[in-house]
């Protein structure tokens, strides 16, 4: 039996060959439902890690306020930035 270790902020990781086994993939999302007062279930959520197009408007969302050209954006990133 595969065994983890929680850390002090609640956090573990899953052994890889679970992650193997089960075909988990980073940033997939697991539930966990109590079975009892000492026992839980791992369940997998089937989804699909994020593509391009589910991105699309992500950038609009970062930048509040008024609308501007992205060559301006960029320059407002750049302050600060060594010669």
């Amino acid at each position: 039996m595969d065994e983890a270790t929680l850390t002090e902020r609640g956090q573990i990781s899953v052994p890889a060959a679970l992650r193997k086994a089960m075909n988990l993939l980073p940033g997939q999302r697991l539930k966990f439902a109590p079975v009892s007062d000492h026992e839980f279930r791992v369940i997998t959520q089937n989804n699909a890690p994020l593509g391009p197009i589910a991105m699309l408007g992500y950038a609009r969302k970062l930048r509040a306020g008024p609308a501007r050209r992205t060559s301006e954006w960029m320059s407002e990133l750049r302050e600060g930035e060594a010669p």
